[in-house]
């Protein structure tokens, strides 16, 4: 070990000088370039991956999963969806608890495998509602408990329509097609990917038959994502996205709007008499008001211009003159 080429003492004085400011400190070169740390083996959750457009596509998910699994499974469950998230892999699987339906999942173009995964109280309340029954859930399960035949052509079904509710909803930002490569009972088995690994969360909780709640996890690949970070950046379009022919529905709907037929009156002037001098009127009586200096253009009883009245020949017309505010259309 080498040894201090500084004695204890001088060590000491050292520090006093710097802690009473006489010796002077800082000023070295770049002393004012900023230090941020950075750790090269984590990965950077900030670079762009935008979870509203997520957030849209599990909206868009939701009201067609809920429309498949009425037609497949008879009923129709309430999906609450919650906000996606990122986090570490391997903060996830800890609350997690078998038997679960874990199913590892591919989704082209998307790198890498993501899963799906299925409470087993939805499994079973919609096994019960599939075969005449009300819905019941069940209650804990042994670990190593593992689905029977009938259990899996259930779980199949719900993931059949999942998959296809699934792509309909990514169809506008990216076209995916996803295959079922693997399933298992137990999350710690399906290592998706390392567990100091990031992943983004998509919860749907689900209330199907008596009150039975449980949970769909949909869990993604950061890193899968991250390559599709500047359509993640954009807004999500609703539809096609065929910019074609949706001017010429825009088109279309202004001609069609341009053939509707509207109700136009003009208005000289507006007298307010108390109601026993309106019942006291006879034939030929004069009424006296001060003549506005414009009229009124009424266009389904909403004032919208103020117009000047003319006459040429035996023809009585208006000329606009100016739009009426709103504020001003109760006087």
């Amino acid at each position: 070990m080498a040894e201090n080429l500084l004695t204890s003492e001088e060590l000491e004085a050292l520090s006093q000088g710097v802690d009473s400011g006489d010796i002077e400190v800082d000023t070295g070169l770049n002393v004012q370039a900023k230090v941020v740390k950075h750790d090269l083996t984590a990965e950077n959750s900030t670079l762009g991956v935008n979870l509203a457009s997520i957030d849209m596509v599990n909206e868009r998910f939701v009201r067609m999963f809920r429309l498949g699994l009425l037609e497949v499974l008879r009923t129709s469950p309430r999906v609450n969806l919650s906000k996606a998230k990122i986090m570490k892999f391997g903060e996830y699987l800890p609350e997690l608890k078998p038997p679960l339906s874990v199913t590892t999942i591919r989704t082209n173009p998307i790198r890498g495998s993501s899963m799906v995964l299925i409470e087993p109280n939805i499994i079973f309340s919609a096994l019960d509602n599939f075969f005449g029954g009300f819905g019941r859930g069940i209650g804990s399960l042994p670990p190593g408990r593992l689905f029977t035949p009938t259990e899996s052509r259930i779980i199949k079904l719900m993931l059949d329509q999942l998959f296809v509710s699934l792509e309909d909803a990514w169809a506008p930002l990216l076209p995916l097609k996803i295959e079922a490569i693997g399933s298992e009972i137990n999350p710690q088995f399906a290592q998706i990917v390392d567990e100091n690994d990031l992943v983004i969360l998509s919860r749907f909780e689900i209330e199907i038959g008596q009150n039975v709640k449980g949970f769909i996890d949909i869990v993604y690949p950061y890193a899968g994502l991250k390559p599709f970070r500047d359509l993640l950046r954009s807004r999500l379009r609703t539809g096609e996205g065929n910019e074609g022919s949706d001017f010429v529905w825009t088109q279309k709907m202004e001609l069609a709007a341009g053939d509707a037929e509207l109700s136009a009156k003009v208005e000289l002037a507006k007298v307010k008499i108390p109601v026993r001098e309106f019942e006291s009127l006879e034939e030929g009586q004069v009424l006296f008001f001060r003549k506005p200096d414009f009229a009124r253009l009424i266009i389904n009883d909403v004032p919208v211009y103020e117009a000047a009245v003319g006459k040429h020949g035996t023809n009585v017309g208006i000329r606009i003159e100016n739009p009426i505010k709103p504020e001003e259309t109760n006087d």
